[in-house]
């Protein structure tokens, strides 16, 4: 099996979703190591200048599945897009569960956006293809570059290549 690379793909327009590992230490709000986030950033900016509009998703912790991010909120991505803003100097909004593939269209190219937890969402452990086809059905072209992830079977890693029309390494 041969594994493209974002490189070989035209991004120009595209919706390109990104699995990101953002998975840092945070106390109190507070990322204490931002390594992972840094990690991240070639593949990101790359897109980016590519004229790409940037979908992140990312787990962080352990949290409940399908318990909403407001009932635990240790678990909340936000610092995480407040630190990815001030690396990109570009807004990168963080979004609910309910981003949609129309919200997703709607981008701009050239701007990004982190969507919520992806482990509290209902069916991401379980590899879901439900959840993994609503993942696809927000991109032209996925990005798996969560090497730190990539060996567990689960929706935001595994199955979402499935469905997506396009799929590659970052």
């Amino acid at each position: 099996m041969t594994v493209r690379s974002m490189q070989e793909i035209e991004l120009s327009g595209k919706k390109v979703l990104i699995r990101e590992d953002l998975n840092v230490p945070i106390k109190a709000g507070e990322i204490l190591n931002d390594a992972r986030i840094r990690a991240a950033l070639p593949t990101i900016e790359y897109a980016l200048k590519k004229g790409a509009k940037v979908i992140i998703m990312s787990h962080l912790g352990r949290p409940e599945e399908g318990v909403s991010i407001a009932q635990q909120q240790a678990a909340s991505l936000a610092p995480v897009a407040e630190r990815l803003s001030e690396l990109l100097a570009i807004n990168v909004n963080l979004m609910s569960a309910d981003f949609s593939a129309e919200i997703a269209a709607n981008l701009n190219p050239g701007t990004c956006v982190l969507l919520e937890n992806v482990r509290c969402n209902v069916g991401e452990k379980d590899n879901s293809d439900e959840l993994s086809q609503y993942y696809a059905s927000l991109c032209d072209v996925f990005v798996m570059d969560a090497f730190g992830t990539a060996h567990r079977a689960q929706a935001s890693t595994h199955g979402v290549a499935k469905f997506a029309p396009a799929a590659c390494a970052g």
